[in-house]
């Protein structure tokens, strides 16, 4: 198994004692040097060569622009990876500790090697079906991009969210979020995920509702057949068209009846209404750290919904 805990995203040890102690005094940051630890501050700006700079406990710390990425050497990384990361925690190693031109003590880092401890460590040796955790860094309408390992980035798009289609990811997702992702593959380095498949089967989450109930649910789609309400990120029932509903608006659903053989859950619509909401807090019914196959449909099913790994 690999051990992810060197690799955790940016900002998981932050205010960890071991690494504001590894920090809070010169000849601290010097013993960091030599180990190679992995340590976390927040940057404080970007100047206009793109150079980091982060306040540590004990001195100054400059992140040059080479250091600040993996692939801004090569061209393959753009700088506003540089200029996103102000006001948020980076990891670094300590490169070697000088002085300024007014002689006080300067830590030259670089976000790089850590990333490249991360690469070889750890992400090179991911294989499709692994579960890993993972941080919301930013929301577009094509899907959500993640933090895999020390700001190593991914993208999660937004058909491989949740079975239920959603119209943007912040119906699912919010920045800084930590969620867990599977790897699907890989392509050109690029590592490619996907996450409904944590979020249950068919048959599990029709399993905490019942006919007779009227529970909480999204309007996710108005058909000319009827209206798609959601129940939960992987599971949506059918109810009747009615005038006025828009895509988006909560309800109150009747449950009318449950019928597994046909994956159908028919429903009677109570009420809608307009409201902002936070998104709910996400129920993962798989805890393991690896999945070779996912059957999203019941076994009595005339098809069958699966992702092989």
């Amino acid at each position: 198994m690999i051990q992810t805990n060197c690799y955790l995203p940016e900002g998981s040890i932050l205010d960890t004692p071991q690494n504001l102690c590894a920090m809070r005094s010169e000849a601290a940051l010097r013993e960091a040097m030599l180990t190679g630890q992995r340590l976390e501050a927040r940057v404080r700006v970007c100047d206009g060569s793109h150079n980091l700079h982060v306040d540590l406990p004990c001195m100054k710390g400059l992140i040059p622009r080479a250091e600040g990425a993996l692939g801004i050497s090569e061209g393959t990384v753009r700088d506003i990876a540089l200029i996103s990361r102000v006001n948020k925690p980076v990891c670094f190693s300590v490169v070697r500790i000088e002085r300024d031109e007014n002689g006080m003590p300067l830590a030259i880092l670089s976000r790089r090697m850590q990333q490249e401890h991360c690469q070889d460590g750890y992400i090179s040796r991911l294989r499709a079906g692994d579960v890993i955790p993972a941080r919301v860094t930013h929301l577009a309408p094509f899907g959500c991009f993640v933090d895999i390992g020390c700001g190593v980035p991914s993208l999660i798009p937004i058909d491989a969210i949740s079975v239920s289609r959603i119209s943007h990811p912040a119906d699912r997702f919010h920045v800084g979020q930590e969620i867990r992702v599977m790897v699907k593959g890989f392509e050109n380095g690029r590592v490619l995920l996907t996450h409904k498949e944590l979020l249950g089967t068919w048959e599990e989450n029709a399993a905490c509702f019942a006919a007779g109930e009227t529970v909480a649910g999204v309007v996710r789609s108005v058909e000319d057949y009827g209206i798609f309400v959601e129940l939960a990120p992987n599971l949506a029932g059918l109810a009747d068209l009615r005038s006025g509903i828009q895509t988006g608006q909560r309800a109150s659903v009747y449950i009318k009846s449950i019928v597994p053989e046909r994956m159908k859950i028919k429903l009677a619509i109570v009420d809608v209404f307009d409201e902002e909401c936070t998104p709910p807090p996400l129920r993962y019914f798989y805890d393991g750290t690896h999945m070779d196959e996912w059957v999203y449909t019941p076994p009595l099913a005339k098809r069958k919904i699966a992702t092989m790994f």
